[in-house]
Parts: structure tokens; sequence; C-alpha cells
């Protein structure tokens, strides 16, 4: 057990991860990611301790979060961020006019787990609003502009800030 390693956002990017955040902004990388990567990356992932997934060397994270109707436990491989202690998602779908059923799921059931290169943890998942979402979504299109995209091709619909903070085992 743990907590998900630690990724500052602010970090400067190398040349193969900045490579990758290019490439995820590509329209049909974009639909890979949403619609196979979503598949594929969590039994890759567990398979190699989240040594190998299809975003090379991005931070992943597999987040375990139960059906808003269905109660039944999903896992959904994520990008991700750290802010202190708290581990930070961004919905966006890849600029989809819809939210990703995992948002609905874990406003519905806030209780998750993260999972990230074999270590992780319980968390409890809210969505970040005012200041609070500002400030976070600037570190995230910082890091990777491609959300930046990704809101513009959602349209009226704005991208929610999901903020998983650690609880106790």
């Amino acid at each position: 057990m743990g907590r998900v390693p630690p990724f500052d956002p602010l970090t400067r990017k190398g040349p193969l991860l900045g490579f990758l955040a290019w490439a995820a902004r590509q329209r049909p990388v974009t639909w890979y990611l949403v619609n196979v990567g979503n598949k594929v990356d969590p039994v890759l992932m567990r398979a190699t301790g989240g040594r190998f997934k299809s975003t090379i060397t991005a931070p992943t994270v597999l987040l375990v979060h139960t059906g808003a109707k269905s109660g039944k436990k999903r896992t959904t491989p994520l990008g991700y961020f750290t802010d202190g202690d708290d581990v930070i998602l961004i919905a966006s779908r890849g600029g989809s006019v819809h939210h990703p059923a995992w948002y609905h799921n874990v406003l519905a059931n806030p209780d998750v787990e993260l999972w990230s290169k074999g270590v992780g943890g319980r968390y409890r998942a809210r969505e970040a609003e005012g200041d609070e979402r500002e400030r976070l979504w600037g570190l995230a299109t910082g890091f990777y502009p491609g959300f930046a995209r990704y809101q513009e091709r959602a349209g009226d619909r704005r991208i929610p800030v999901i903020v998983c903070t650690p609880q106790e085992e």
C-alpha cells in the first residue's frame, strides 16, 4: 500500500513527454486513448506493475470507482498530477461534449482507489470549484496544453477538475 507517486505539474517535461503531449492533442490519438487505451491500459498496467501503458512515460493512474447506477467496480486509466498529497484528475474525455462515465460515478460514489506503479490506496474524490478549480486548471493546462484544446472541443461543457484526497487505511 502507500500513496500514488507524486507528479509535480510544474516539472519540466523531457522530450519524450513533450512529444506525447503533442501527440495526445491530435484527434486520432485522442480517440485511441479514450476508446482503446481505456480498455487496454488497466490490464497492461496491472500485469506489469505499471511499467507499461499506452501513454509510455506520461503519469498515469488507475482509478477504481463504483458505477453510479450498476454499483459495479470499474477501472479507468487517467493522466494525473499531484497538488501536495492530493491527486488531481481532469474529466476531459478528450474534449467530448459529454462528461466521462467515471466523473458521474465518482460524484455518486466519492470513495475511490488510485494506483500507479504498483502503489496506491483509498482516496475521497470531490469536484474543485471557484478559485481552487481555476488554480488547478491553470496547472493542468500548463502541464498539458491539450486540456485547453479539449475545452474548446467540449463547447459549453466546462471540464471538471477532480481532487482526490488520501484516506487513512
